[in-house]
């Protein structure tokens, strides 16, 4: 955890869920009581035909709503995207950016990702910048060459602590059970802060630095505890609502 910056807890569905996934929500509504609520924030991201339902069945609540990616322009001919306008009119206030799978599935650069990043802050929503290294780039000792290029060229210069949330998902993590050593996150997380204060200053010091990587309620009060993890970034285990909570049940008796 980082003094003074309020953690967050996101769940990234993926390409899963449906209109059956209601009860799994509500169950989220009234599970994130008053309590975590101080300790923490909540985010789903589903996938984009799903977001305004999800919007209206957390409507009220305290749980932020977003959508997996967006497209750069505002609109146009761009069959199969979604603007970032359009997700901020079906009431969604975040947005992933630059996700390993969309990185490896949709060829997606690190100035694609800035530019989405940057649609998101044009539709007044917060965008969450993925970053991390493959497992050959972690076998070579690359990773923070890796993460200092995609931090410079993914993050834009106008990133905030209040529009920009950072993501770090070591690749070969992602779905496989495989955690970091407590040692390794905490390295990365270090350079990631040195990285962002060196470049934006105070803000840099107040951005949330999120881990990723088969985090699980098992897990996640070490992960969660290690200097300049400010939350998570969970993707299976935010399909079930008894994991994802239990997740942030990590921060009930955090101080």
């Amino acid at each position: 955890m980082t003094p003074d910056i309020k953690p967050i807890v996101a769940g990234n569905w993926k390409m899963n869920g449906s209109s059956g996934s209601e009860s799994m929500v509500r169950e989220l509504v009234s599970g994130f009581d008053e309590q975590l609520q101080s300790k923490l924030d909540m985010a789903i991201f589903p996938p984009a035909i799903l977001m305004a339902l999800v919007a209206s069945w957390t409507k009220g609540s305290a749980i932020a709503v977003g959508t997996q990616d967006c497209h750069a322009n505002e609109s146009g001919a761009h069959t199969g995207d979604t603007a970032a306008e359009m997700i901020a009119d079906a009431e969604g206030t975040m947005v992933l950016a630059g996700h390993s799978e969309r990185r490896v599935d949709h060829n997606e650069s690190d100035a694609d990702v800035a530019a989405k990043s940057e649609a998101a802050w044009r539709a007044g929503l917060v965008s969450v910048i993925c970053i991390g290294e493959l497992e050959a780039q972690r076998r070579s000792g690359e990773t923070l060459d890796v993460l200092g290029k995609q931090l410079a060229g993914s993050v834009p210069g106008g990133a905030t602590s209040a529009n920009t949330i950072v993501a770090y998902e070591p690749v070969w993590a992602i779905g496989t059970g495989l955690v970091p050593e407590t040692s390794d996150v905490e390295e990365a997380h270090a350079f990631i802060r040195k990285t962002l204060v060196e470049r934006f200053g105070d803000e840099g010091g107040k951005m949330r630095i999120l881990y990723g990587g088969s985090v699980k309620p098992g897990n996640a009060g070490e992960l969660m505890a290690i200097n300049n993890v400010d939350g998570a970034l969970v993707g299976g285990a935010s399909l079930k609502s008894t994991d994802f909570l239990g997740i942030c049940e990590a921060y009930r008796t955090m101080a």
